[in-house]
């Protein structure tokens, strides 16, 4: 499950973990102007970790989900 708010300055996605296995926290994946930020709380250690990834590594990212293992160079622009 998953939800999407529009704040003044930010799309937000929060990723639902769902089942009935081992479930992991909640992931919030927020879109700014110039870069994406993934958070996500750790119960271990009593924190959020972040990774705050620019609009470039998102697209790579985006990109590299559906190609198979390599080394790969997108072009700029």
């Amino acid at each position: 499950m998953f939800s999407i708010e529009h704040e003044f300055d930010a799309t937000v996605v929060t990723l639902v973990d769902e089942g009935a296995n081992y479930l992991q926290e909640d992931v919030i994946v927020s879109g700014f102007e110039d870069c994406v930020t993934v958070e996500q709380y750790d119960p271990r250690t009593d924190k959020v970790n972040r990774i705050t990834l620019s609009l470039a590594q998102m697209r790579d990212l985006a990109a590299a989900i559906s190609l198979p293992e390599g080394v790969y160079s997108r072009k700029s622009g």
